[in-house]
Parts: structure tokens; sequence; C-alpha cells
């Protein structure tokens, strides 16, 4: 039998982490220390605070302290993992801090008043904590601020108990630097479910137990509130439909963890109970589906249960309340207007109305359906995409034409002036972003972004320089802040912000603070996906015109094959270079597409014709055939 003891002053979460870890299996847990000794029932029965501090002798509440850990190491078994609440250094640092409240003892004194009530047991107190593996949970590296921590989370303390908890925390702290605990957690403001991660990988790799990762560390987590037709079922399905959440209701989540651990009215749980239920209801789901990163939950109508699971996930669970008002909800109900008043007074009851206040997010549901939309997109990009802070570069650094350098310098000046930009973000992106900008084949492709109120002052400054650009095509594309927030942008937009957010395309001006959501490399390349399927339209177009135009039909080619190659997560940014890296990584399909079709076909019609046809057929060929067809 291995015996790990978890100690740790009040308020920590000793039990909890304890209990989290029991219904995992393979292990078992001691059981409390009222368990093993009979006397704790006449303790309870007095009062136990009273009993404690005032009306039993020291030497009595020492006795049964150090009984009942004596008396529950020997029941401990044998064979497996048990588990146990507060080990035997933790007796030492209980009954110091009560020797220092009950007679008044500083520090020092204290210590050596239970030095002297404990000697009776010393020679069995140190045989069991031999046997012991110790863990020691800690609200903070500092004694001082760890006991201000277990004072906090009290209702109500009295200075008796801001006393106990001042000794108890600076005694731990005294045994953790003398060596007494094997491993020591830092708890602090950690979510439960991450401490309950490091205790598991500490068993795991120290002890030896088979124990299982916290699947839910992994994942983030939607929660749906509001109270009756206000829009929850519609947030959840387009959350799966739109962002690939996984859809599940509460209610099934608890009912299944109840039926798991035994519980027979899992309705009947206090909120925290019920909070752990639900929480492992999605443990148990996400260790099944663990490809799945996204989840939403629905619906949650207590009050008490949202606050705990914050406390259980931390940042991985954002609450968002869906707030509409009654009559457009009573206008959205199939039932009627009485209907709603009904579940609402049931759902008000429960403390459902109040999740608003506490929500991360609230989202006003009077609206047309695309503004919720757009607020669950915001939301969805928020929680998957991290913020990117644009790198700078000077138009030098481009080594453009002296002629295009001076637009853009003159083009800075007019649109991104710090005392009164009519931009928050200007750069420039395709060829001329990468040193790569030829004459006469090459545009200027600048993004800004801008809100629509500065549209007209651009048009103008745009209109003043125009001469400036000669025979050059300019592609000046604007996109608000909150579009890109939201996600609500082009794919090739959305590759050029993941560009900007991963530095590997500087811009020339932003805001200062401005930061953008930065694509990941897997979304950049499922959206690129709607612009091959474009370019494989466009390139039909093209093949079938009366008049070729050389330039649009290399450029689509190229383009189809950047999204060929970013869906196998290689990035090709030239078009000559993707061209090239498609065909060398699939010859067998590109048998007689030589080297010299591919450079030819940048000047050449029937190189540009041939290239079209063979990279338009290799797209094509991707798709399965039609059943029962050629």
């Amino acid at each position: 039998m291995v015996v790990v003891a978890v100690s740790g002053p009040d308020n920590v979460g000793k039990t909890t982490q304890i209990r989290l870890l029991t219904r995992e299996g393979g292990v078992t847990d001691a059981g409390p220390l009222k368990a093993h000794d009979a006397r704790w029932a006449g303790a309870h029965a007095l009062g136990l605070a009273d009993w404690w501090f005032e009306s039993a002798a020291l030497e009595e509440v020492t006795d049964v302290l150090a009984c009942s850990y004596l008396t529950r190491s020997r029941s401990a078994g044998s064979g497996g993992v048990c588990l146990v609440d507060r080990g035997m250094p933790m007796l030492e640092a209980t009954v110091v801090a009560t020797a220092a409240v009950r007679e008044h003892l500083a520090y020092g004194l204290a210590v050596r008043r239970a030095g002297e009530l404990l000697a009776t047991y010393r020679s069995d107190l140190e045989r069991a904590e031999a046997d012991e593996q110790g863990v020691l949970l800690l609200h903070a590296e500092d004694a001082a601020a760890g006991a201000e921590r277990a004072i906090a989370r009290e209702r109500t303390a009295t200075p008796l108990y801001i006393t106990y908890q001042r000794v108890l925390n600076a005694h731990l702290h005294a045994l953790t630097a003398s060596g007494r605990f094997a491993h020591v957690i830092v708890v602090g403001d950690r979510p439960i479910l991450d401490v309950q991660q490091e205790l598991r990988m500490l068993l795991r790799d120290r002890v030896g137990l088979s124990v299982r990762e916290v699947a839910l560390r992994r994942v983030q987590v939607v929660a749906l509130a509001g109270l009756s037709e206000s829009g929850k079922s519609t947030a959840g399905e387009y959350l799966a439909s739109r962002h690939g959440y996984a859809r599940l209701k509460i209610g099934y989540l608890l009912e299944t963890a109840a039926a798991r651990c035994g519980a027979v009215d899992v309705y009947a749980l206090g909120e925290a109970d019920m909070a752990e239920m639900l929480v492992a209801g999605l443990e148990a789901y996400c260790a099944a589906h663990h490809f799945q990163r996204y989840v939403s939950i629905e619906s949650l109508h207590r009050s008490g249960m949202t606050a705990e699971l914050g406390k259980l996930l931390g940042g991985r669970i954002a609450v968002v309340y869906l707030d509409a008002s009654p009559s457009v909800r009573e206008a959205r109900s199939v039932a009627g207007a009485a209907d709603v008043a009904e579940r609402d007074a049931v759902k008000r009851s429960r403390g459902a109305d109040r999740i608003r206040d506490v929500a991360d997010v609230v989202i006003g549901n009077d609206g047309p359906r695309l503004s919720l939309y757009r607020a669950l997109d915001r939301l969805a990009t928020a929680r998957r995409w991290l913020p990117g802070v644009p790198r700078w570069a000077a138009v030098a650094d481009l080594r453009l034409p002296s002629g295009l350098a001076g637009y853009l310098d003159a083009l800075l000046v007019r649109a991104a002036d710090p005392a009164a930009p009519l931009v928050s973000l200007l750069a420039v992106t395709g060829s001329g972003a990468r040193g790569k900008y030829q004459e006469g084949w090459s545009d200027l492709d600048v993004l800004a972004v801008a809100e629509a109120a500065s549209l007209s002052a651009l048009r103008a400054v745009l209109a003043d320089l125009a001469g400036q650009l000669g025979d050059v095509r300019l592609g000046f594309t604007i996109v608000s802040a909150d579009e890109c927030a939201a996600g609500a942008i082009t794919p090739r937009l959305l590759h050029t912000l993941a560009q900007i957010g991963c530095g590997q395309l500087p811009v020339l001006w932003c805001a200062p603070g401005l930061t953008l959501p930065c694509p990941d490399q897997q979304a950049d390349a499922l959206a690129s996906l709607s612009d091959g399927i474009a370019a494989a339209v466009e390139i039909r177009r093209q093949l079938v015109r009366p008049v070729l135009d050389l330039r649009s039909l290399y450029k689509v080619t190229a383009l189809a094959a950047k999204v060929a190659l970013r869906a196998d997560g290689e990035e090709h940014p030239g078009d000559a270079e993707a061209l090239t890296a498609l065909a060398a990584r699939h010859p067998a399909s590109f048998v007689g597409l030589d080297a010299r079709v591919l450079t030819a076909a940048r000047h050449d019609e029937h190189a540009a014709r041939e290239l079209a046809h063979a990279i338009l057929e290799w797209w094509l060929s991707r798709l399965p055939a039609v059943e029962g067809q050629p």
C-alpha cells in the first residue's frame, strides 16, 4: 500500500482534490479523521470550535488528534494507493497553532509546547510519517500571504481563528523548508483542475499510479445562459455549425456523471457538488473525444453552480448570457407569453437571471440574428486565436522602386498621421511586402484597418496621390478592427492576418496598443480552401475567354497551387515558388510539366494554358468520382 497524504492550510482545496482524484478510480480514500476515533462525536455534539479551543483540555485535543491520525494510518490497508486528507506533519502544525491560540504563546514557544504534547506519540508518528508520500498544498509562496488567503475565504473570521491560521501557515512553511514534505504545490489563484492535473502527474511520475491526465486542460468551454427564448439554442447551434464546437446539454452531462458516481438525485446536491458532477460529465466526454478542443454547454440556470464552475475551470470557461427583452422572448415562443412566464419563474427561482451579473460576456439578442452571429464570431475568435502585435518595418525595407516608395511615404503622412490617423494599421501585402516586386507585372497591394467613417477622407487621399502611381495598379483593401476581431473576413485577409500576427508580414504603421487576432495554421488552411475552389472556377473562365488575360490566368493558377500546399502545412508565398513546389511534391501527376513550362508561363500564352490545364486537372482529380459515372 502506498499512502499519499495531502496536507495544507484551511481552504486550500485538500478535500476537493482528493475527491476528484478518487472519482477517477485506482485509489482509495482513507476517510476523514472523525471516522477513526469515537470521541469526535462528543466533540461535535458540544460544538467543535468550543471543544477544540475552550472546553477540552489541550492534552485531550492533542490525544484525540494523534490517536485519529495513527488509527487511520494503521487502517490504510494493503495494496494500491490510499489518499489521506492531512498527513503526519500536518498534525504537528495543527497542535502548534492550537497551542499558540489556547495558551497565548509566541511561535517559538508554541513549537516547543507542541513537541512536549506529542512526545508520547513520537516514535509511532515517525514510523507513520516514513510510510507516507507527503504532498503539501500551499496558498502562496509566502506564509503571511497564504494565511490571508485562507482567512479571506471564510465567511466570518474571529480574532482567534485569524491567529490560528497565521501560526498554522507559518509552521507549514517552516516544515517545507526543513524537507518534511516530498512535494509542494502552490495553488494561488489557479483553477482547481489545474492543481488536479499537477497532482495527477506527480502521482504518476513519483508513485507510479496509472492515472489519466485531465482532459479538460486542453478544452475551451462556452457555457450559455439566459431566460426562456433568449437564444441559447440558436447560439449553441451556430457555435457548432460555424466554429466546430461540440454542443452538449447540461442535463445529460449531470445525469451521466451521477450514474457513474452512484448519485441518486443529482439535482438534490449542493451547488459545488453539482458543479463537480457537471465537470465530471464534461471530463468523461472530453476524455472519450480527445480531439475535441471546443465545447458549448447549455443551459446554465443556477447562479451558485456557475460560480463554482469558474473555480474549477478558471479561464477555460466563458459564461455567455443571452439577454433579450420580455416582449421579444414572448414573441418567439410558440406556446405563448404564459409559457414563457412560467418557465422564467422556475429559472429565476434557481438564480438564472443573476448569472447575468457574473457572466464573462453578455449578448443583447433583441435584434437581427446576424448581430448574434457576429457576437458569437468574436467570442469564438478570441478563444481560438491568440492576439498578435504587429511588427513594424520602414518603407525603405521593402526595396520598392523609388516612385512607389515615395508614394507610400506620402500615403503614411496623409493617412497615418499619429495626431489624427485615418487608419489603425497600414501594410503592404503581396510581392511588394516580400521584396519580390517586379515592374510591369506586380500590383501594389495595400491593407488598411480603418472604420467606415474614414472612407471619404481616404478616398480623397488616394485620389490626390493617384498621379504618383504611374501605370501601377493599386489594390487598396480596407477592413475594420471589429471585422478582424470577429474573423468576419475573406480567406485571403485571414491569411494576411496570420502573417501579420506571427511576424512574417511587417506593417508600415499601426496605432499604439493595436492587437489583431492571429489565426492558427489550421484555420488559415481550411479557410483558404474557399479561395482554392474559387480559383478552380476562375481558371476555367480564363481558359475559355476569346482573348487570354495572361497575367490573371497565371496568378489564379498559382493561387490554386498555394492553397493546395497550405492544406499540407506548406507555405509558399511566391507564385513561381508555389507552382514549382506543387509539381515537385506530386511528380506523377505532372509528368511532362517541365521547368521550361513553369518558367515560360509568366510570359508565354501557350505555356500558361498548359500549366493552367495541368493544375486544374490535378485539383479536380482530388475529388472522388460520382458513383455510377465514369
